[in-house]
């Protein structure tokens, strides 16, 4: 199984990353708060399907990176 991880820099107090399970439900199971300048290295895994972020953050992917706080537009 190929897993897939990325790093989240909170650039201000209070970044809440909540992890949202798989199945038939989308469910929180688990919360994370960062203060400015914390990095949270996390992967999804079989019960882990997608990731919230709330606040101002970076995110590292293998597909660059990412500000939470920006609008991504096709170019």
């Amino acid at each position: 199984m190929d897993i897939e991880y990325i790093v989240v820099e909170a650039l201000e107090e209070g970044v809440t990353i909540m992890g949202m399970t798989r199945g038939k439900a989308t469910n929180i199971h688990h919360t994370e708060k960062l203060n400015k300048g914390e990095i949270w290295l996390c992967q999804f895994t079989e019960d882990t399907s997608a990731m919230k972020i709330r606040g101002k953050a970076k995110i590292y992917t293998k597909y660059g990176p990412v500000n939470s706080n920006e609008t991504i537009t096709k170019k």
